[in-house]
């Protein structure tokens, strides 16, 4: 009979190899959710390689949700540290919940347990197992989500991002005041190849338009060259991170992005980064992958989320998937909201 799951864990420890920008944005969702499901649990999260963004760019989000940022070794990185008779300087947890996919590291984090649930080697080590059968999900904020499902016993909804910070949020109400409805848009992509091309997004934000909303294009540092183009077809677009004169201009980045979605009546966006800020500030979303396999791992964890998938729609790339085409998936995402 396995082992029956601690009810109220006091201390709870979630066990990652570290965090990059894109990493912790995408994890957010699921911070939250191990904050909702112990809500009285002091949460440590384990940064096993020694950084995560917890600690540093990220941290504002995380308030409230993670107690502690642990990243002092030995955290099981290291062929040393195995060797070492008391695994995180000697502390237990109730619950580690083991993110990552070593077996080496999850029998070491293990011995800090008092219960464990981990995926590595197809669950062996773990006090709770998927259902025989059971599709593990390619996601990665869904693969966790049902990670902290085995750990509590309960269903996990993966919920937006709050952000608590006065000045982001005043920040994001000064660049977007109360009153229009925002449609987003996220040109931007680490390669041209992942690029839906910028005049059909001016050309969709142009529909958005005559439909009654305000467009707003979220550029970043590699996209500000595209900001002549955009104001010259549509003049009454926002562009909330160029060329800003109000009196925020030190809130910047990704708290700022996450927090402007939350005033998105939606978005559209490529598969990049800001696909998963604004997903994480709770934009429902028309979401651009080039295939199906990174529609899959990275799909944006978004509770109303459309995806239209370049290799679905025709050779070409990126350049299959004609402005209709994603104006209809808009278009619908929109009047689910009744206000078009």
């Amino acid at each position: 009979m396995p082992p029956r799951p601690i009810p109220d864990p006091k201390t709870v420890m979630v066990y990652s190899m570290g965090e990059v920008i894109g990493d912790g944005v995408i994890k957010l969702p699921f911070v939250a959710a191990v904050r909702e499901a112990y809500p009285n649990a002091t949460i440590t999260w384990c940064a096993g390689k020694g950084s995560t963004v917890y600690a540093t760019t990220l941290k504002p989000a995380v308030a409230g949700l993670i107690d502690e940022v642990l990243t002092t070794r030995p955290t099981g990185a290291k062929l040393s540290d195995h060797l070492t008779l008391k695994p995180f300087g000697g502390r237990k947890f109730d619950l580690v919940i083991d993110t990552q996919g070593n077996v080496a590291r999850g029998l070491f984090a293990r011995r800090a347990a008092r219960d464990f649930i981990s995926p590595v080697g197809d669950f062996m080590l773990s006090r709770a197992k998927p259902a025989k059968g059971e599709t593990w999900p390619a996601a990665v904020p869904e693969r966790m989500a049902r990670l902290l499902e085995l750990a509590s016993g309960k269903p996990v909804t993966l919920r937006p991002a709050t952000i608590n910070d006065p000045r982001i949020l005043a920040a994001a109400e000064a660049l977007l005041p109360a009153g229009p409805a925002y449609v987003g848009f996220a040109p931007g992509a680490g390669g041209p190849e992942r690029r839906w091309p910028l005049e059909r997004y001016i050309d969709l934000a142009g529909r958005a338009e005559a439909a009654g909303y305000t467009p707003v294009f979220i550029l970043g540092p590699m996209e500000l060259d595209a900001a002549a183009a955009i104001r010259a077809a549509l003049p009454n677009a926002l562009l909330p991170t160029v060329d800003r004169t109000d009196a925020f201009i030190d809130v910047e980045g990704p708290l700022l992005t996450i927090a402007l979605a939350a005033r998105l009546a939606a978005a559209v966006a490529n598969d990049a980064g800001p696909a998963h800020m604004l997903a994480a500030g709770g934009a429902p979303m028309v979401h651009l992958p080039m295939t199906r396999p990174k529609a899959a791992k990275f799909r944006p964890a978004t509770r109303r989320l459309r995806q239209v998938i370049a290799d679905d729609e025709g050779p070409g790339g990126m350049t299959a998937i004609s402005v209709d085409r994603v104006w209809g998936e808009l278009s619908a995402l929109l009047a689910e909201d009744g206000r078009s």
